[in-house]
């Protein structure tokens, strides 16, 4: 048998309740969420952070837009096969 004691954490308010929600979605309360997030820790000995990286719906709306510019030709910018080449480029412009 073993004691169940209380773990205070400080967390943020919008990712406490972004934790609530995630926990719901799964049907688990937070506190099975944790517990088994620190038992494995403890198990594996090692901490993993793994964050999704999606772009936001701004994002994915410019990188459109660039896809689109780049299959026209249009807004880009003059490659250069040298350094010297880049410079009377810039000079030329400047």
């Amino acid at each position: 048998m073993y004691m169940i004691t209380t773990l205070n954490v400080k967390i943020d308010t919008e990712t406490k309740q972004s934790l609530k929600e995630f926990a719901h979605e799964l049907g688990v309360p937070v506190s099975s969420l944790v517990n088994g997030s620190i038992k494995q820790m403890l198990r594996d000995r090692s901490v993993t952070f793994n964050t999704k990286l999606e772009p936001t719906p701004y994002l994915e709306k410019i990188m459109r837009e660039a896809d689109a510019d780049i299959a026209t030709g249009r807004n880009l910018s003059p490659t250069f096969s040298s350094v010297d080449e880049m410079l009377d480029y810039l000079k030329k412009t400047a």
